[in-house]
């Protein structure tokens, strides 16, 4: 009887510590994803509800026409809109080539004194593509037109 009660216990002992590992890993897993997670606002969302200067997000929207800037350099300045609101942006680096004024691009950065602060753009990659999120943030302000097929 006493053996059977060792094994019980032995056992009981491994499924412990096997939920043990199991927390502990997916809670490590959880710590070292928490900085790769970028959540996607519209800038009606950034506007309304201004995120603080040091979450990094991920804003989309329109290329608003008449406000590309290109400064001396490499640094650029425009506006990103969902026809609700807009929001300037600046960004240091080149820019994609099929990136221009009233085409669709999703960009990562903060949102540092009224002013997003993108540390990648991303455009289309041809006429009819345009990223989901920035196609339902305008669907969601009224303001997508699906593309001529």
């Amino acid at each position: 009887m006493a053996l059977r009660s060792l094994k019980k216990q032995r056992r009981i002992q491994v499924i412990a510590l096997a939920a043990v590992a199991l927390i502990v890993s997916t809670v490590l897993i959880g710590y070292a994803m928490r900085d790769g997670i970028n959540f996607f606002r519209s800038p009606s969302q950034v506007v309304e509800a201004p995120p603080s200067p040091s979450e990094t997000f991920r804003i989309g929207g329109l290329v608003e026409a008449g406000t590309l800037v290109r400064d001396a350099g490499e640094t650029v300045r425009f506006s990103v809109t969902d026809g609700g609101a807009t929001v300037p942006v600046t960004y240091t680096g080149v820019l994609p080539d099929l990136f221009e004024e009233n085409q669709g691009m999703v960009g990562t950065g903060r949102y540092v004194d009224g002013v997003f602060v993108a540390s990648e753009i991303l455009a289309k990659h041809d006429e009819t593509y345009m990223p989901k999120e920035v196609m339902d943030a305008l669907k969601e302000q009224g303001v997508y037109q699906a593309p001529d097929t």
